[in-house]
């Protein structure tokens, strides 16, 4: 991922998390407002962490399929030895989700 899009994403979380706390502040006295903004983050903290976790994964994944061909075509002995690396990138989603799925319920 590019700076740039790392400063973007960055930007983004910070500008959510301050419209977050306005609304918050706006309204102390009432309960179901701190409420529906706490509501609200959570999803979007949720959505995030599946988000950026699917992306890395896919990063991976992506990568370390060319390096198993690039191997491969040398060596085919070696077909075997490369799938548990794309398992463990693969497994960096599930954690994503776990996690999202662990925001929400709790």
């Amino acid at each position: 991922m590019s700076k740039r899009a790392s400063i973007f994403f960055v930007l983004f979380a910070l500008a959510a998390f301050a419209a977050a706390a306005q609304e918050a502040a706006a309204a102390p006295a009432a309960a179901a407002a701190a409420s529906a903004a706490g509501s609200s983050l959570k999803y979007f903290a949720a959505a995030l962490a599946v988000g950026i976790a699917c992306i890395a994964g896919g990063i991976a994944v992506g990568q370390i399929g060319s390096a198993a061909m690039g191997a491969m075509a040398e060596n085919p002995e070696l077909s075997g030895k490369a799938l548990p690396y794309a398992g463990l990138a693969e497994g960096i989603c599930l954690w994503g989700f776990l996690v999202g799925l662990l925001i929400l319920l709790l």
